[in-house]
């Protein structure tokens, strides 16, 4: 079995073992054995960034096999500089919520931390999936583990956020299914994503398979206007459940646009990108403002990730590989920035069993060390430079202020907005006098929270001050994806 393969399938051989401990008196053990699980699998994805050779943008540790022969389907495993990261991303993110979650969830443990292990699992074989039906298999089914977990152990709310998440991406995803389909019999029945990006097609069929990829992909980002969903899902799931989508869930749409939507339809890409990059800066700049009227902490932070994410998209769509590089840093960055801004606010719910930004004022004064935590995560927010949020989107300003002057000023005003939406939630929540009782009661945080924190600040500090060991592993492949997409298709 290969490194990619155990990457995938330990996870979920833990997660399924974990199934048979149910009762309520195993659930001690329940956990130890989740995190034991969580570390194992992300231990076997380190060796993946230890043995890639850089200086290629050939596909690495491929492992291939027949699956459905009558069809042409292969289990076809293989990761490049675009998608390596993601990999020890993801695990990395799954060690987290383990120990995040180790006293909030009470009910059903086995099920949960399951839950979580199955889809860290699935998400690494969307990331390195090589062939069409095996990404569109994964891709799908990281929607169910989900959908569990937001829909029981989620808020008052949970079934009607669970099934507008289902319904928004299954949606989107059926399309994506038909340009699959449309793909296997124009390639003569080839389900190999390698073959289809050597494909030639003329502007019609590059139209509709852009538009088919982007009604699945723009859901999942979420791109405005498509993006309505993302709050109200934030607000009723766990606060485990929003780290994981808002750190790598949210990621899945914005690596299938590299995978497929640019190297499959090059010309209908650079046709339509005035349409990406219109919604991007719409995200970036109207979510921005959205985010400062927002009454409920969580419903902040989910704005905050639609904006960071038109970002991503925005710098993919500028075509140049600072942009593209820098719209991938984004997508790591922003998967340590939101987990941490999300397990932090629910540290504070676990505490008070409220989100309100009106209850709170004055916390630093009863929790000084949680305070201290919560302000390096808002100035990563915020893009402070020496922070993992920085890195990202001054590459992609840069990028954009090459291609256009002016979008480049509408891109860079968005930090502007970032600024004034997180300190004004870090004034009301942390700052002044303590509001009320409830707040003055408050303990600080313990040392398991404090390790969680305490990870993700080193991880933020890391990648701000050195990004290289990120940016080196991608270069060549973003040089190929963009030569790739500047040649023309149309036959």
């Amino acid at each position: 079995m290969g490194l990619l393969s155990l990457a995938i399938w330990v996870p979920i051989a833990f997660g399924a073992f974990l199934l048979l401990w149910g009762r309520a008196e195993q659930a001690r053990m329940v956990r130890w054995l989740a995190l034991i699980g969580a570390l194992i699998s992300f231990l076997v994805t380190l060796p993946l960034y230890q043995g890639f050779k850089l200086g290629t943008a050939s596909m690495q540790f491929v492992e291939k096999f027949p699956w459905i022969k009558g069809l042409n389907i292969h289990y076809h495993l293989g990761v490049d500089g675009l998608s390596l990261w993601f990999v020890p991303l993801t695990a990395f993110i799954t060690v987290i919520v383990v120990m995040a979650s180790w006293e909030a969830i009470t009910e059903r443990v086995n099920q949960y931390m399951s839950a979580f292990l199955i889809l860290s699992g699935l998400m690494i074989g969307v990331f390195s999936a090589l062939d069409g039906m095996l990404f569109y298999v994964f891709f799908e089914a990281t929607l169910i583990p989900m959908y569990l977990i937001i829909g029981i152990w989620g808020g008052p709310r949970k079934i009607y956020a669970a099934f507008k998440f289902f319904l928004y991406t299954l949606l989107g995803s059926l399309l994506m299914l038909i340009a699959l389909v449309y793909l296997y019999h124009k390639s003569g029945g080839s389900f190999d994503i390698a073959t289809w990006h050597q494909l030639p097609l003329d502007a019609r069929a590059q139209t509709f398979l852009f538009f088919a990829f982007f009604a699945s992909f723009a859901v999942k980002v979420p791109m405005w206007p498509v993006h309505t969903w993302l709050p109200d899902v934030h607000v009723e799931a766990p606060t485990g459940g929003s780290a994981v989508l808002a750190a790598i869930m949210l990621k899945l749409g914005a690596y299938g646009f590299l995978r497929f939507s640019l190297p499959i339809a090059p010309d209908a890409a650079h046709e339509w990108a005035w349409l990406m990059i219109a919604l991007s800066l719409t995200a970036v700049v109207y979510v921005g403002l959205v985010a400062m009227v927002q009454k409920d902490m969580k419903k902040l932070v989910a704005y905050s990730s639609v904006a960071h994410m038109g970002f991503v998209t925005l710098g993919f769509f500028v075509f140049n590989d600072l942009g593209m590089a820098g719209g991938l840093v984004q997508m790591i960055a922003h998967g340590f920035v939101s987990a941490a801004m999300f397990l932090s606010i629910g540290v504070l719910y676990d505490r008070m069993h409220s989100r309100e930004i009106a209850d709170y004022g004055g916390v630093v004064n009863v929790m000084p060390k949680f305070a201290a935590f919560v302000l390096l995560f808002t100035m990563a927010n915020l893009a402070l430079p020496g922070t993992a949020g920085f890195v990202g989107e001054w590459m992609v300003i840069l990028a954009t202020v090459k291609a256009n002057f002016w979008l480049g000023i509408g891109a860079a005003s968005a930090v502007i907005w970032g600024a004034a939406y997180s300190l004004w939630f870090y004034k009301r929540v942390y700052l002044g006098a303590p509001a009320n009782d409830n707040v003055k009661a408050l303990k600080d945080i313990c040392a398991r929270e404090f390790l969680v924190l305490a990870i993700l600040s080193v991880a933020i500090l890391y990648m701000g001050v050195f990004p290289k060991p990120f940016t080196d592993v991608m270069d060549t492949s973003v040089a190929e994806l963009l030569k790739h997409v500047a040649l023309s298709k149309l036959n």
